[in-house]
C-alpha cells in the first residue's frame, strides 16, 4: 500500500503565514464492514476535518464521509503497530497506515489540528476576538435561565410565595411609615427647643464668632461646636414626612404593578401548562427514539468493528460470543422454517447409475488417496464405541446417538464426532446417493451459502468448493474437498453390502484460499448398511421391510480460533439437526418410488 502526503515534518505542519496546520492527504486502509473488511481509501486532513474518498481521482465527486476533530479521541491500537482508531461520540473510524512511521505522522497531524480547533488556541483567539466574552456571557445567562426553569416549582406555588412577600412588604411599609412620622415629629420638636435655647444663651452670654464660624468660647474657656449659620441641614430639618410619602407612593405603584402581573400570569397559566405538557411529551418521544437508536447502534457496532471479529484478541468475551452465535443460528433456523413452509420443491429426475460403477476403484490422480480414505473409514469408523472410554455420549434421541471425543491442538478444537442412527423405509444406496449428489445438495443443506463443482474426476468422484453462511462473530468459512461414493461388497454372503460417501479436504489451483474466508479442513464419512426383514407369506419386499443403519463420522478443523465451549456447543446443537433434516429429506424423496438396493 502506498501513501502520499502533503507534509512530512513536524516543523512544516503549520503554515507560517496563517498559523494554521497545513493539509495532509494520503492512502490509508479503512475498515468498511465485516463483509469487505479493510479497503484502501484516500484520506484528507484539512481545517480540523478528516475526510475520506474512494480514491484520489474521485475527490471531485465529493467525500464518502468526514469527522470533525474538535472532540475526537485518537487511540493507537494495542497490538497492531500500523492501526489507530478515531472516535467522535458514537462514530468510530478504524484506520491502518502503511507502517508505524506513517501512523505516527497521521496521529501527530490530527492532534495538531485538534489542538488548533478550540477557543483556547492562539489562532482561535485571534479569530474570535472580543466575541469570546459576549459568548461566555450569553452562555452563562442561558445556563442560569435553564437551571432556574428546571429548578422552579409550579406557577401557582410561586404566585403564593409572591402573595406572602406582598403582605410582608405591606406590613414593613406601615411600620416604616409610623417610624418616619414619629421621626418627623421628634425633629420638629427638637428644632423648636434648640431655637429657644439659643435665644436664651445669646441674651445671658455674649460670644464672639470666629472667622470660620465653627467654634465659640464661653466664659469658662471651653469651646463647643455650633452649626454654621448658612447650613440648611442644621438650620432646617430633613423632610422625613415627604420622603415617607414618596416611598409609600413608590411601593404602592410597585405592588399595584405586581398585582397586575399576577393577574395576567394566572390567566396564562392554563395555556402555558398545556404547551408545557405538549413539549414534555415531545421530549419523551425524542428521548425514547434516541435510546432506541443508541441501542441499535451499539448492537450494530459489533458488526462494523474489527475488534469484535473472531480471534484471541477479540473484545467479545466467551459468553457474549456464545450468545451471538446462538442468536445467529436461531435466526437462520427461523428463516429456513419459513422458506420450507413457503417452498414447493420442484421434482428432480435424478438418474441413479447402476451400483456396479460405484464398486470400482477410479483411475484419476486422487484414486490412491480415495482408496486409502475408504479403507480407513471401513476399519476405524465402524468400530463400536460402547466400550471406548474416550468417546462420550453427548446426545441420545430415539435411535440416534451422538458421541464426541475432546481433542485440542494449539488451542483449536478438533473434536471428532460420531453419530449412529436407524432410518426405516430407505436403503443405504439411496441415503448415500442423495448425500453425494450435488444436483440436490441445496434442497437439504441449509448451512451453505453457495457451492460449485471445481472438477469432475470420475462418475463417482468430484471436487467441490463451498462457502458456508457466516455465523457472526465467527469468520466465514469455506471448504474445498473431494467427494467420492463407493459400494463395498460384503465378504460374507449373510452380511449386507456397505455404501460409503467420504469427503476429505484437498488442494486445487482453481480454488485457492482467499482473505474473505477462513479455509476449514474436513474428513467426513457417511456409512450405510441396509437390513431387510422377510415379508409375511408371499408378499414382495416393501419399504416397511427395510431399515438403514447409518454411521456418520466427522473430523473438522475450523482453521481459526474460536472459543472451545462455543464450538462444542454448536456441534452438539447442529449435528443432530443435520441428521434428522437429511434423513427426513431422503424419506420424502423415496416415498412411493421403487426400492434402490
Amino acid at each position: 500500500m502506498s501513501e502520499k502526503s502533503s507534509s512530512s515534518g513536524s516543523e512544516e505542519d503549520v503554515d507560517p503565514e496563517s498559523g494554521q496546520p497545513v493539509e495532509l492527504g494520503g492512502v490509508l486502509s479503512k475498515w468498511t464492514n465485516y463483509i469487505h473488511g479493510w479497503q484502501d481509501r484516500w484520506v484528507v486532513l484539512k481545517n480540523n476535518t478528516l475526510s475520506y474518498y474512494k480514491s484520489e481521482d474521485e475527490r471531485e465527486y465529493g467525500c464518502r464521509g468526514s469527522l470533525c476533530l474538535s472532540k475526537a479521541v485518537i487511540t493507537p491500537h494495542e497490538f497492531d503497530e500500523c492501526r489507530f482508531d478515531i472516535s467522535v461520540n458514537d462514530s468510530v473510524w478504524y484506520l491502518r497506515a502503511e507502517d508505524p512511521e506513517h501512523r505516527l505522522q497521521w496521529i501527530e497531524s490530527i492532534e495538531l489540528h485538534k489542538a488548533e480547533s478550540g477557543y483556547g488556541s492562539e489562532t482561535s483567539l485571534r479569530r474570535h476576538g472580543s466575541m469570546l466574552s459576549l459568548t461566555s456571557a450569553a452562555s452563562a445567562l442561558s445556563a442560569t435561565s435553564t437551571s432556574s426553569f428546571k429548578k422552579g416549582h409550579r406557577l401557582r406555588e410561586k404566585l403564593a410565595e409572591m402573595e406572602t412577600f406582598r403582605d410582608i412588604l405591606c406590613r414593613q411599609v406601615d411600620t416604616l411609615q409610623k417610624y418616619f412620622d414619629t421621626c418627623a415629629d421628634v425633629v420638629s420638636k427638637d428644632e423648636f427647643q434648640r431655637d429657644k435655647v439659643l435665644e436664651e444663651d445669646e441674651d445671658e452670654f455674649p460670644t464672639t464668632t470666629r472667622p470660620n464660624g465653627e467654634y465659640n468660647h464661653n466664659n469658662n474657656g471651653s469651646k463647643e461646636k455650633l452649626c454654621p449659620p448658612a447650613s440648611p441641614k442644621c438650620m432646617n430639618g430633613v423632610d422625613f414626612k415627604g420622603e415617607a410619602i414618596t416611598f409609600k407612593a413608590t411601593t404602592a405603584g410597585i405592588l399595584s404593578t405586581l398585582s397586575h402581573c399576577i393577574e395576567l400570569m394566572v390567566k396564562q397559566e392554563d395555556s402555558w401548562q398545556k404547551r408545557l405538557d405538549k413539549e414534555l411529551e415531545k421530549r419523551r418521544r425524542v428521548e425514547d427514539a434516541y435510546k432506541s437508536a443508541m441501542y441499535e447502534m451499539k448492537k450494530k457496532s459489533h458488526y462494523g468493528g474489527p475488534d469484535y471479529e473472531e480471534g484471541p484478541n477479540s473484545l467479545i468475551n466467551e459468553d457474549e460470543f456464545f450468545d451471538a452465535v446462538e442468536a445467529a443460528l436461531d435466526r437462520q433456523d427461523k428463516i429456513e422454517e419459513q422458506c420450507q413452509s413457503e417452498k414447493v420443491r420442484i421434482p428432480r429426475r435424478t438418474l441413479v447409475p447402476p451400483g456396479d460403477i460405484y464398486s470400482t476403484i477410479g483411475t484419476h490422480r486422487f484414486a490412491t488417496k480415495v482408496e486409502e480414505m475408504v479403507q480407513n473409514h471401513m476399519t476405524y469408523s465402524l468400530q463400536d464405541v460402547g466400550g471406548d472410554a474416550n468417546w462420550q455420549l453427548v446426545i441420545e434421541e430415539g435411535e440416534m446417538k451422538v458421541y464426541r471425543r475432546e481433542v485440542e491442538e494449539n488451542g483449536i478444537v478438533l473434536d471428532p464426532l460420531k453419530a449412529t442412527h436407524s432410518v426405516k423405509g430407505v436403503t443405504g444406496h439411496e441415503v448415500c446417493h442423495y448425500f453425494w449428489d450435488t444436483a440436490v445438495r441445496m434442497d437439504w443443506e441449509t448451512t451453505i451459502e453457495n457451492f460449485n463443482v471445481v472438477e469432475t474426476l470420475s462418475d463417482n468422484a468430484v471436487i467441490v468448493y463451498q462457502t458456508h453462511k457466516r455465523v457472526w462473530p465467527a469468520s466465514q468459512r469455506d471448504v474445498l474437498y473431494l467427494s467420492a461414493i463407493r459400494k463395498i461388497l460384503a465378504t460374507n454372503e449373510n452380511d449386507p453390502d456397505t455404501w460409503l460417501v467420504c469427503n476429505f479436504s484437498v488442494d486445487h489451483d482453481n480454488a485457492l484460499p482467499t482473505n474473505r474466508c477462513v479455509r476449514a479442513k474436513i474428513n467426513v464419512a457417511m456409512i450405510c448398511q441396509t437390513l431387510v426383514s422377510p415379508p409375511e407369506g408371499d408378499k414382495e419386499i416393501s419399504r416397511d421391510n427395510i431399515l438403514c443403519k447409518i454411521t456418520y463420522v466427522a473430523n473438522v478443523n475450523p482453521g481459526g480460533w474460536a472459543p472451545a465451549s462455543v464450538l462444542r456447543a454448536v456441534a452438539k446443537r447442529e449435528y443432530p439437526k443435520f441428521l434428522k433434516r437429511f434423513t427426513s429429506y431422503v424419506q420424502e424423496k423415496t416415498a412411493g418410488k421403487p426400492i434402490l438396493f
